[in-house]
């Protein structure tokens, strides 16, 4: 089960490209819905098919009770899969497991709505671009769905789901959004090259903010969470959706993914009718301190890049998030020390940026994992198996001492640079210290401090 409380926008988006005069349209989200097992038997009595939004991971463990409970009550009820783990495993999954019929690749709006006039006619799909479906004994898949422009698909219906119960969950009056889909760039830890083909389509900047005005005007959120995995892709787009947005008054905070290299070809002014119109916050993707290692990892971005855009942030008042990425096959341990140099040099530019450290997990559809099952890593081969696949944790190629060394900088890295608490400021002192001579051992005052924070930062 997530932490976070994210609106399901992929099952919002497939659900309102359905004709709700013809389909009774239900949205169940076991993170929110009391009794969802038994809400979802209850609305499949008389549907056309079920739908499951499937992550790679632990929601999978999730996906798999629900579809062959399901299908232990309705064993003639099409189960259908899509999102990130079936775009990847699009046949697989239906060849090691009988409760789930159909899966979907990439954009699913169109293929979705196809589906489902064809299921609901009692028809077989064998025509319809973008899925995989299993016949008889027989796996077959059809051919790839081409990307559709976005300004062609319906307006999300976000009345599908209960707003104000994510509101709750949230603690804060967040919108979220999607005005894009797919990925031009090509890194190489990535699966968005091998789901999407770095294709990309978005919206209109006037029919984002026509439908956030709208959705503003009903449910009053202040901010807005944009989930594009690269909202930043063209200048012009975004300058005039910021000028939209102050034109409409709307009155909003937003936050969006950037990438280094994409802030650093903006201008100050740019940067300023962004600010402007209510940007708080970025997420500038880094992975790494070493120029070496970004460039293996194909991220196309120099460091100048990500300090370029660092600073401008830090001019208009604009916080930050810079991931990085630790753990790689055949890191070096220069590598390792230029990335937790680099994480502390941003983060100590200002409170508001942070610089999480995440382990390298073989994400499924990467160059990288391709790369490392060649040379004889063992991908999970099931579904059980691969709900068991753990990407927080680290991997096999992070040692019990580099390990060590990783979580006490987390740690010291999150304390010595926060907002002035006193009765932290001398923990702070403390581990501004050790962060300048990357010295962790002996650690009194973490489990001291840890009795008067919560060191879990959450992206917000």
């Amino acid at each position: 089960m997530s932490v976070f409380f994210d609106m399901p926008l992929a099952l919002l988006s497939v659900g309102s490209a359905l004709d709700n005069r013809k389909y009774d349209i239900k949205i169940v989200d076991a993170r929110v819905d009391e009794k969802p097992h038994e809400l979802i038997l209850k609305e499949c009595k008389d549907a056309v098919c079920l739908g499951v939004t499937v992550l790679t991971g632990s929601p999978i463990k999730d996906a798999l009770k629900l579809s062959r409970l399901v299908k232990e009550y309705y064993p003639a009820l099409p189960v259908i899969w899509g999102g990130w783990h079936p775009s990847l495993f699009p046949t697989e999954i239906l060849n090691t497991e009988r409760s789930i019929d159909i899966t979907v690749q990439s954009q699913g709006e169109e293929t979705f709505r196809e589906l489902v006039e064809i299921l609901s006619d009692g028809e077989i799909p064998e025509k319809v671009q973008g899925i995989s479906f299993r016949s008889g004994n027989l796996v077959k898949r059809n051919p790839p769905r081409p990307l559709k422009d976005m300004n062609d698909l319906p307006m999300v219906n976000y009345d599908l789901i209960n707003i104000d119960k994510y509101f709750r969950f949230k603690r804060k009056r967040q919108f979220d959004y999607i005005s894009s889909a797919g990925c031009r760039f090509r890194c190489s830890f990535c699966a968005d090259p091998f789901v999407y083909g770095r294709a990309w389509v978005a919206y209109s900047p006037e029919r984002i903010s026509e439908e956030l005005s709208y959705w503003k005007k009903k449910y009053s959120f202040i901010d807005v969470n944009f989930q594009d995995e690269t909202f930043f892709t063209k200048r012009k787009r975004i300058s005039e959706l910021a000028g939209e947005f102050l034109n409409k008054k709307l009155n909003i905070s937003w936050a969006a993914t950037m990438r280094a290299d994409q802030g650093y070809r903006m201008n100050d002014e740019e940067f300023e009718i962004c600010r402007k119109s209510g940007l708080r916050r970025v997420l500038v993707g880094v992975e790494s301190g070493s120029q070496e290692m970004m460039d293996w990892l194909k991220k196309d971005i120099k460091k100048e890049h990500v300090i370029s855009t660092a600073n401008k942030c830090l001019k208009h008042n604009i916080g930050a998030h810079f991931p990085f990425i630790v753990g790689f096959p055949d890191e070096t341990e220069k590598s390792l020390k230029d990335t937790l140099k680099f994480a502390r040099e941003l983060r100590s530019m200002h409170p508001d940026f942070l610089t999480p450290v995440f382990y390298f997990k073989p994400y499924p559809g990467s160059d990288i994992t391709r790369e490392v099952a060649q040379k004889g890593y063992r991908l999970p081969q099931t579904l059980d198996e691969w709900a068991e696949f753990d990407f927080s944790a680290s991997g096999p190629w992070v040692s019990d001492e580099k390990y060590r060394l990783i979580e006490s900088f987390k740690f010291y890295n999150k304390l010595a640079y926060r907002r002035n608490h006193i009765i932290l400021k001398p923990f702070e002192i403390l581990a501004r210290i050790r962060m300048s001579k990357n010295f962790f051992v002996f650690p009194v005052e973490r489990y001291l401090a840890e009795i008067f924070f919560n060191s879990r930062e959450k992206l917000n």
